[in-house]
């Protein structure tokens, strides 16, 4: 494909291969809490749907697990901080290696405060002291 084209244009030989993300997490062996919360989400689905629930998910809201409808989940789109400390605990629990450059962090950091700053309200240019 293109990547293959680019490193050719520039004359650099590589040696491409594609792994599946889900091969990686498949990998990796479930631990007792994993199989304590699928069974959690596993009765609590089958519950909800016992009671005539139809159309919705089960998962965890503010610390309380809850049934969730399917439009909630697919209304907006979520951004996953790649500069968040739940982002480096999920790395480092799944044993997943980051493949971020130093350039995709700082990148990332900028479009967080970008982010943050529009949430709170805050002007995006700096106001002098009065």
């Amino acid at each position: 494909g293109k990547i293959n084209e680019h490193f050719k244009k520039n004359k650099t030989t590589i040696n491409l291969k594609y792994i599946d993300p889900t091969y990686m997490i498949r990998a990796i062996p479930s631990n007792a809490s994993d199989n304590v919360y699928c069974t959690l989400l596993a009765h609590s689905v089958v519950h909800g749907a016992m009671a005539g629930y139809t159309g919705f998910t089960v998962g965890q809201v503010n610390g309380r697990h809850c049934y969730i409808p399917f439009y909630r989940i697919t209304e907006k789109q979520n951004k996953v901080s790649i500069t968040d400390r739940m982002w480096a605990r999920l790395l480092s629990s799944t044993n997943q290696p980051s493949f971020l450059s130093k350039q995709d962090v700082d990148d990332a950091k900028v479009e967080d405060e970008r982010t943050a700053k529009l949430l709170d309200g805050s002007p995006s240019q700096p106001q002098g002291r009065r």
